[in-house]
């Protein structure tokens, strides 16, 4: 497990894997379950690859639901399964630069995004901007499993 996290983040990044698991199928990209939590544990929003667009990113979709100026970001954690994006194919703004549009000051995944679609540096790009970023690669194999389609060719479940 990874320093810095807690039972809270924990239980949180888990919710955020089994959110993960309602995303539409895909060959062509991650399914990522995102939740943005308030200081006092609330979840105040929830997001889910492909949720509400073919292109959504699950941090995309949490963080449309809330006002850029909402106060509560300001103590808000952002838990994501996968490693915020850096880089888009399919949008201008990747997750890491949605993210840094708020307030947050604090975000937990759980497995590194591998370099199957884009070369990600979101955790690097986060904290060269000062904020906290936590990662628990112990629950990365839930993630590699809700993605095993992506990871095997195809011949995982999806």
């Amino acid at each position: 497990m990874s320093g810095g996290a807690t039972d809270r983040d924990l239980g949180m990044l888990r919710a955020a894997v089994e959110l993960s698991r309602s995303c539409p199928p895909s060959d062509t990209a991650f399914s990522v379950g995102a939740l943005v939590v308030d200081e006092d544990g609330r979840v105040i929003a929830d997001g889910y690859s492909r949720r509400d667009d073919p292109h959504d990113h699950a941090e995309e979709a949490a963080l449309r639901a809330l006002a850029a100026d909402d106060p509560r970001l300001a103590g808000a954690t952002v838990y994501s399964s996968l490693e915020p994006c850096s880089a888009r194919a399919s949008r201008p703004r990747s997750c890491a630069g949605l993210i840094l549009d708020t307030p947050v000051p604090r975000v937990v995944f759980a497995w590194r995004e591998p370099e199957l679609f884009v070369d990600c540096r979101g955790a690097e790009l986060l904290r060269a901007a000062g904020r906290e970023v936590v990662e628990v690669p112990a629950l990365a194999p839930l993630v590699r499993e809700v993605n095993a389609h992506l990871l095997q060719g195809g011949s995982g479940a999806g």
